[in-house]
């Protein structure tokens, strides 16, 4: 996200910490009048299983249901350009996502899309819902490196590439959507 008040689009942020949206001048404007949904089927994280070499995960629902992050948004000016970009809010990492990060983005299920949503909750009553996701809700899998790779750029890119040890795999397009009010 490039916040408005920025002087150029060096500044910019891909997530932002709930703990402290409320504080940082960069998202206390978008929190209370810009906030989001941002869709997808899931996420991934990298472990790094030695200095050169890192493991991708893929987090998704167990229920292979969509994911809806909590996102806030903001518009740009520099001239007659305009950039509207987001951000994904992301908290402590749950128990399945620590061994591999200590942090994950912050998943809303209705009601608490809807409330985060609406503009008449007051940020301050959000902070409750910025919490790690449960668990017993999540799946966790090891993904091949070709979602690592620069050279898949093409749409198949983002597809999930699981290994199940049988040599096949598993295409799911991972898909980013902002909604906002």
């Amino acid at each position: 996200m490039i916040p408005s008040w920025a002087k150029d689009k060096k500044t910019n942020y891909i997530n932002a910490r709930g703990e402290t949206l409320a504080e940082k001048p960069a998202f206390r404007a978008a929190l209370k009048r810009r906030r989001c949904l941002i869709l997808a089927d899931g996420y991934f994280e990298w472990q790094a299983e030695s200095p050169k070499k890192k493991i991708p995960y893929y987090f998704h629902l167990q229920d292979e249901a969509p994911i809806a992050f909590a996102g806030i948004w903001d518009r740009w000016k520099d001239g007659e350009e305009f950039i509207e970009s987001c951000c994904i809010i992301t908290t402590n990492a749950n128990e399945l996502s620590r061994p591999i990060h200590d942090r994950m983005p912050v998943i809303l299920r209705e009601p608490e899309a809807d409330a985060w949503l609406d503009p008449d909750v007051e940020p301050v009553a959000l902070q409750e819902l910025l919490r790690p996701f449960p668990v017993e809700m999540m799946k966790r899998d090891a993904v091949g490196q070709e979602v690592n790779m620069s050279k898949t750029t093409a749409p198949h890119a983002s597809n999930r590439w699981l290994l199940d040890g049988g040599g096949s795999t598993r295409a799911r397009l991972v898909s980013v959507l902002e909604f906002a009010y």
